[in-house]
């Protein structure tokens, strides 16, 4: 589910997860090799047990000075290629910025991630 911030209300009963706040304004990198704040390591740590709580997930983009996109991709790829998260888990991840081309983004990587998880 994709939501752009300013037209779109939080569900109230949801897990929040701000990037900017809860991980770090400057993630970067694929690989918890890579740094402290590698995609990796926000699949891992944040988001994973978040998603594994059975909750739904309220995830806010804005705030941080960018995203690589190594960094998304291995975090929200991740889901289903590491943790093999399926489409239910993943259909209660809400995601919200003002910039809507992250959240396409985001989607195109777990579906990428889903077509290549059938193939297999």
């Amino acid at each position: 589910m994709i939501h752009n911030t300013s037209s779109a209300a939080a569900s109230s009963t949801a897990v929040r997860i701000s990037i900017a706040s809860d991980f770090s304004r400057y993630p970067a990198g694929r690989f918890k090799t890579d740094g402290p704040f590698s995609g990796e390591r926000f699949r891992d740590e944040v988001l994973v047990p978040r998603l594994k709580e059975g909750k739904k997930v309220d995830l806010y983009l804005d705030g941080t000075l960018g995203y690589g996109s190594s960094f998304l991709e291995e975090a929200f790829g991740g889901l289903v290629r590491v943790h093999g998260l399926d489409s239910e888990v993943i259909d209660r991840l809400a995601i919200y910025s003002s910039d809507a081309s992250l959240a396409v983004e985001i989607k195109k990587y777990i579906d990428d991630a889903v077509r290549l998880k059938k193939q297999r």
